[in-house]
């Protein structure tokens, strides 16, 4: 495993026997669809190097599985190349508290990661910085996940066999379906979804620094908080976030 990152290790590694459910279900999907969708070798597997720096709690999952692509597009990547701390990820601080699972040039769907390395919630990031609380916990949004590609699989399959489909129809067609059933209220661009607002922290015992906490524990999947709203002296692009409560407390720091 590649580990140029240097991660913390005080985590326990996310055992692969809690995930074989999903894991089984998912290469079933991609065999009966293979036409459509198809499996990112892990790395134990892969045939060539991987130049990934997962975590080192996924280090079982990741052996196993890579991701999954549909229709030559990454929707699932567990194994990521380029790390980056622009775009959706601008707010976010240390490379180490979160690992995208998805992404656009303008969004991404992240796992949040506690200071020990732990897994813990998986939001969804949109364009405007906005924050959707896609799943309390890796197992819970590959699940979500494999609902989604699922139900966009059989969709493609309806329009018939991909050769005598167009292809580039097939490929928009795949997109908007994953968008519809699993993307699209992940990365803000539904409108109407339940929201929290951020609470001053000042006077709070959780407060540690941080100017204002949103508490997402109990919310409902696709819950935003929106961290341009809160109000930080100088530049709000220049405010951090940092996870509490295994990802489900979101803490703004000023710049």
């Amino acid at each position: 495993m590649n580990t140029s990152l240097p991660w913390p290790d005080g985590a326990e590694v996310l055992p692969i026997a809690s995930l074989r459910p999903v894991l089984d279900r998912l290469a079933s999907l991609v065999t009966t669809h293979d036409e459509d969708a198809e499996t990112i070798p892990g790395l134990a597997v892969a045939e060539e190097e991987v130049a990934a720096d997962p975590p080192p709690a996924l280090e079982q999952i990741v052996d196993e599985l890579g991701g999954i692509a549909l229709r030559g597009s990454r929707v699932l990547d567990l194994l990521v190349e380029d790390r980056t701390d622009v775009g959706p990820y601008t707010l976010l601080g240390d490379a180490r508290t979160y690992y995208p699972l998805y992404e656009t040039p303008d969004a991404a769907v992240v796992l949040t990661l506690d200071e020990h390395g732990t897994p813990g919630a998986v939001h969804g990031i949109g364009e405007d910085l906005s924050l959707q609380l896609a799943a309390p916990d890796l197992p819970t949004y590959l699940g979500l996940f494999a609902d989604a590609l699922e139900a966009t699989l059989s969709a493609l399959a309806e329009r018939g066999p991909a050769e005598e489909d167009e292809r580039k129809d097939r490929d928009e067609a795949a997109e908007q379906l994953m968008d519809a059933h699993l993307f699209a209220a992940l990365l803000g661009m539904v409108e109407d979804v339940p929201a929290v607002d951020f609470a001053a922290a000042e006077g709070t015992e959780a407060a540690d620094g941080a100017v204002a906490l949103a508490d997402l524990r109990g919310a409902a999947l696709g819950t935003r908080v929106d961290p341009m709203d809160v109000d930080v002296p100088g530049d709000p692009l220049e405010m951090r976030l940092a996870w509490r409560e295994r990802g489900l407390v979101i803490a703004v720091h000023g710049g």
